[in-house]
């Protein structure tokens, strides 16, 4: 499904999301000096695809939308982060998107700007405390659901998988590594989780595969919790003459989380067996779209949106807009209850690269 690109009006007085929102009366807005507000966006790091392509939309849909953009990058260090919230106060923007990887530190930087009164959107993860104007992310228990459940059947129900986990200071790792555990618990209990903390750093899980693999020669499945992890899962399967035609009964089935252009291709190749497609487009699409609605001082409520997702209140204060994030496979099967859609499909970001 190709979804349409709304825009906020600050003289409007119908909200694109009718059926959650009420429109805010707004107090005026700041612009730049080209006519149109300023907002800044840190990027948290630049070394995955998945982070290179939301780079690349962030300007399109920035555009799109009518906002002037300043940009940083964290380098997935709290640190830097907090400075560079301090660079995007002192060039006055009216609203910040990020996406802290430690969300527990975030907090005193969200406070400060909630004090100066500039809007937040968090992109990709949410804060363990405190408040922003709207957090934008997928579903992360899902992501480990599905992924259990692929696995799951494939492996009927048998065997050993390891599980490369993200980090656990990320509510991220935490839900996708607590999700994947408890469907494993409750709906294949024979099979036993090798899990191994990574920090998504590649070089790490690469390193504890290799070993996993090394003692148990009988791991038939992986879980990947980012591509950060797929070149070297690869480079260890061949390695271990594991990288075989799924039909081969030494193959040992990979499933990732991104929907990256390479995991898609890998998918079609038999390399890799399913991933998650984390929407990239739309983390940055709707990362603006709440920061411009923010400043047009509208608000929103829990429920349904017009584009295919759905607002939940995580907490007082709090609301989450999670955005479809589809199983993806080569056949576009069902399994273990979760449909999926083929690794060719054109609503996918990955296969709409330029």
């Amino acid at each position: 499904m190709r979804l349409r690109t709304a825009l906020f009006s600050a003289a409007s007085a119908v909200c694109s999301l009718a059926l959650l929102s009420a429109c805010g009366s707004g107090s005026g807005t700041a612009v730049s000096s080209s006519g149109t507000p300023l907002v800044g966006v840190d990027y948290p790091r630049s070394d995955t695809d998945f982070w290179n392509s939301y780079i690349k939309y962030t300007p399109e849909y920035a555009k799109k939308l009518g906002l002037s953009l300043k940009t940083t990058n964290s380098q997935n260090d709290v640190a830097k982060l907090t400075a560079n919230a301090q660079t995007f106060i002192s060039q006055g923007v009216k609203g910040i998107a990020m996406a802290p990887q430690d969300t527990a530190a975030i907090a005193p930087t969200l406070a400060q700007l909630s004090a100066k009164k500039i809007p937040v959107v968090t992109v990709d993860t949410r804060p363990d405390s405190g408040n922003v104007f709207m957090v934008v992310r997928a579903d992360n228990r899902a992501y480990g659901e599905k992924a259990c459940q692929y696995l799951g059947t494939k492996l009927g129900g048998k065997g050993k998988v390891v599980m490369l986990e993200g980090d656990l200071s990320s509510i991220n790792g935490r839900d996708r590594t607590e999700a994947f555990n408890d469907c494993m618990k409750k709906n294949y209990p024979d099979i036993k989780v090798l899990g191994e903390a990574t920090n998504w750093d590649g070089a790490v899980a690469a390193q504890k595969l290799q070993t996993d693999l090394t003692a148990n020669p009988d791991v038939k499945g992986v879980y990947m919790q980012s591509s950060f992890a797929l070149s070297g899962t690869l480079q260890v399967l061949k390695q271990k003459v594991l990288l075989v035609d799924p039909k081969d009964k030494k193959h040992v089935f990979v499933v990732s989380n991104d929907g990256i252009p390479e995991e898609l291709k890998d998918i079609a190749a038999g390399k890799i067996d399913a991933t998650v497609s984390q929407p990239a487009d739309l983390y940055a699409k709707y990362a603006l779209y709440y920061l411009k609605a923010a400043i047009d001082g509208k608000t929103f409520k829990p429920g349904r949106t017009d584009h295919d997702s759905t607002i939940i209140q995580v907490r007082a204060g709090l609301l989450e807009d999670q955005l479809s994030a589809p199983l993806v496979t080569s056949d576009g099967g069902t399994y273990g209850g979760v449909a999926s859609v083929k690794s060719d499909d054109t609503s996918l970001w990955g296969n709409n690269l330029g």
